[in-house]
């Protein structure tokens, strides 16, 4: 069943394709600009600067005549440079102090003697040998300003969180086209104003506008896709939009190694999507949303356009489609007029029984740990020793596979039965991480991406898993509910990261335990390959009871085509967000 849904994926519709091809490309912008921050705002080595023009630099035993020469040898943050200025002056340069000895007659990097300590009120001396300049050297934020650096990302994440709130309510109104044309542009224009802001405090507000388009792209190009992709080729559409935001990851690493000056880095990363600005006013409305809104004549124009473009000698007609909707819904009016009191819904709902509790608290947990261990592998990587470029790439590469394993698995082995393994694994790789001598680079660079590679496949699984756990009546509330557990992993990843500052393995250890929960929580879920969507909270807690009774089961009374329909509208409405 896997490998035909793959090669159904493979064999799309003309229009489809160019569709979801063209949709997905603009994918990348939103990988580029969520990890752009791992090289714009690299903290090089550094020291306090000093009044005067320098004569000489001691480090060690090493002397030299310019600073320059000398960050070759810099090992570590406690280290101290001894400059000697034209004027005789000796002066001891610390990362965020300086010292003024009191007695300058030879020049040694030991002195016992009495020293004067002044602030670093002359700037700082970075080591521009990788990068030229970073938002980091370009506004100082060492020392006492080191904590406005740390905010840069997580501030971005809480801009993917908000974005996604607002723009995907906006889709559902005003459709999916405008909101993917505005988005798009928006994701060029505040991307190269990013390279044009003037002091940090505007940094921080048009690359939080910017997150804030790059999340509301991804979710609405995520319905956009699915919304004209075929039943058999969604889960394979769908899990590869994922890819497409990898290979983002892949071009910041190219990038990043090709240009060294951050505002000139920027502009090239806002750039490489700008072919897909250019022509994305030529994609339509979906026929989805437009017989939501009643909009017939339009639909029709689409289906149309898309009957000519795959050769269809007879197109559908929307007013056969609406005649047989209304048939339907006339002979479920009864049903209907008997619930009608019970459709308003809640997050309360997640938690009516403890199966149902127990269900909710599992899934919030795994697209927790999933968005924490994406982001924690993917921003770590760049410092786990040798070239940090090729780490990035690397990490960002391990992806495409993953995806693809997933489909496979998830179709042959069942929902639960692939998740429960790879989160497990997830955390044994963490814990076997912390035993890899430091000096083994290779061996701690493929164990990272063997990491993400786990963590990638149970991240890229769950958004499906979830629709399946819930009946109809609240699978928006839980799906929605568990991206929003997504992106609160996502800014919380940030600051697992700055724990290597209180010990190196932190933040894979915090990833392991909470992989390692999650994994074994999994086990008391329902497995859902096979299975009908459950369409009431009674026969959702029924389903995690027994498991037989579920895939034995007669389907209720709204089986056949209601029940396809559900089925279909239902999982297209399904968003979802890294």
């Amino acid at each position: 069943e896997g490998f035909s849904s793959a090669k159904c994926f493979l064999s799309l519709y003309r229009f489809q394709a160019c569709v979801y091809f063209a949709s997905v490309f603009q994918a990348m912008a939103c990988g580029i600009h969520y990890l752009a921050s791992v090289f714009m705002a690299v903290t090089p080595n550094f020291v306090c600067g000093f009044p005067g023009n320098v004569s000489s630099v001691l480090f060690h035993n090493s002397s030299a005549s310019s600073i320059e020469d000398i960050w070759t040898l810099w090992t570590s943050t406690e280290n101290y440079l001894v400059v000697q200025l034209e004027n005789g002056e000796i002066w001891e340069l610390d990362q965020c102090s300086r010292s003024k000895r009191e007695v300058s007659l030879d020049l040694t990097y030991e002195y016992k003697g009495n020293k004067s300590v002044f602030p670093c009120s002359d700037g700082f001396l970075y080591d521009n040998t990788k990068w030229k300049s970073t938002v980091v050297t370009q506004w100082d934020l060492v020392c006492d300003r080191e904590w406005l650096a740390k905010l840069i990302q997580p501030t971005f994440m809480l801009g993917v969180l908000i974005g996604a709130v607002i723009f995907g309510d906006i889709a559902d109104r005003l459709g999916r086209q405008r909101v993917i044309w505005f988005t798009s542009a928006g994701q060029f224009v505040f991307g190269i104003a990013v390279a044009f802001t003037f002091d940090y405090y505007s940094f921080v507000i048009v690359r939080f506008l910017l997150a804030m388009v790059s999340s509301g792209y991804l979710v609405v190009a995520f319905v956009y896709v699915t919304e004209f992709v075929g039943i058999k080729a969604r889960t394979w559409a769908s899990m590869h939009v994922h890819a497409f935001f990898a290979m983002g990851i892949m071009i910041v690493a190219l990038v990043g190694f090709l240009v060294r000056t951050w505002w000139v880095y920027q502009i090239f990363l806002s750039i490489a999507t700008l072919p897909f600005v250019l022509c994305c006013w030529m994609l339509p409305e979906t026929p989805f949303w437009l017989l939501s809104e009643e909009r017939y004549e339009d639909a029709q124009k689409v289906i149309d356009t898309m009957a000519r473009w795959n050769k269809v000698s007879t197109p559908c007609k929307v007013s056969e489609l609406c005649s047989v909707q209304k048939d339907d819904l006339a002979s479920d009016r009864t049903d209907d007029d008997e619930t009608s009191s019970a459709k308003k819904h809640n997050i309360l709902d997640l938690f009516c029984n403890w199966q149902i509790a127990r269900r909710t608290i599992t899934v919030w947990l795994i697209w927790f740990t999933g968005s924490l261990g994406y982001y924690v592998f993917s921003l770590s990587s760049v410092s786990l020793g040798g070239n940090e470029y090729l780490n990035l790439f690397l990490i960002g590469a391990v992806e495409l596979p993953c995806y693809i394993i997933a489909c496979v698995a998830m179709d042959k082995l069942g929902r639960r039965n692939t998740l429960i393994p790879f989160l497990i694994l997830s955390a044994l790789i963490c814990v076997l991480i912390m035993f890899i001598p430091q000096d083994f680079n290779t061996l701690i660079i493929l164990a990272n991406m063997a990491g993400k590679f786990s963590i990638g496949v149970a991240f890229g699984l769950i958004y499906l898993y979830t629709a399946e756990l819930y009946p109809t009546i609240v699978r928006s509330l839980a799906v929605g509910s568990g991206s929003m557990m997504c992106r609160v992993g996502s800014v919380v990843a940030p600051f697992c990261v700055y724990l290597r500052s209180v010990w190196i393995f932190m933040p894979l250890l915090l990833v392991g335990i909470m992989a390692l929960l999650s994994g074994i929580l999994t086990i008391m879920l329902p497995e859902t390959l096979g299975k009908p969507l459950t369409n009431t909270l009674v026969e959702a807690t029924e389903m995690g009871r027994n498991k037989k009774s579920c895939s034995e089961k007669t389907p209720p009374a709204h089986s056949g085509t209601a029940i396809e329909k559900i089925e279909m509208f239902g999982q297209e409405r399904v968003s979802i967000d890294k």
